[in-house]
């Protein structure tokens, strides 16, 4: 995985959560169907630009990621 990867995966999971308000780490693997560490080095750059917010739900069995 090369840093153009990461860029264009964190795009598919931009888009993702652009369409829909927010979603959980499933919820984007699912749309987006990328592996689990493509995911992770997606949502890394996304929060390192301040383009997402990540909280957790209640019962702390998933984050919920939405657009900032």
């Amino acid at each position: 995985m090369n840093i153009d990867t990461i860029g264009y995966n964190a795009g598919l999971v931009w888009n993702a959560l652009n369409d829909a308000d927010a979603l959980g780490l499933k919820q984007i693997k699912k749309v987006t169907k990328l592996k689990d560490k493509e995911l992770y080095a997606a949502i890394g750059w996304l929060a390192r630009e301040n383009k997402i917010l990540i909280a957790e739900n209640e019962e702390a069995k998933d984050l919920i990621i939405s657009l900032a």
